[in-house]
């Protein structure tokens, strides 16, 4: 499941929308937008976005978040590691080979330092 999947149905869900009503007013088939929700389909297209913003009835800050979501939902990720260090290609090689085998608790901390590696990289004005 992508992120932006994953929020995508919990709206949706609160709002007692239906998938195949969804995928109706979205103009894709339910089967489209259950592989979507469910990691199986790419990036969804900007207009596939928007329209899911109107159909929750998102506003402001849920909207920008669909849209940051959406952009961090490719369930296919290329790592470009051309000249950094041989351990950012070590890690990435691992990181992709093994990212199966990692529980949330893992995948929390993995996180956490991404987060501070950008907090050094752009501290807050």
């Amino acid at each position: 499941m992508t992120p932006f999947g994953r929020r995508v149905r919990e709206l949706r869900e609160q709002r007692g929308i239906t998938l195949a009503r969804m995928a109706a007013g979205l103009g894709v088939t339910p089967a489209y937008l259950s592989a979507l929700e469910h990691g199986k389909r790419g990036r969804p297209t900007f207009s596939l976005i928007q329209g899911a913003i109107h159909l929750l009835g998102v506003i402001w800050d849920e909207a920008d978040e669909l849209v940051r979501l959406a952009d961090l939902s490719h369930p296919r990720v290329t790592v470009d590691t051309a000249g950094l260090e041989a351990e950012a290609t070590l890690f990435a090689n691992r990181l992709a080979r093994e990212i199966a085998a990692l529980d949330l608790a893992d995948l929390r901390r993995l996180g956490a330092v991404l987060d501070e590696a950008a907090a050094r990289r752009d501290p807050p004005a």
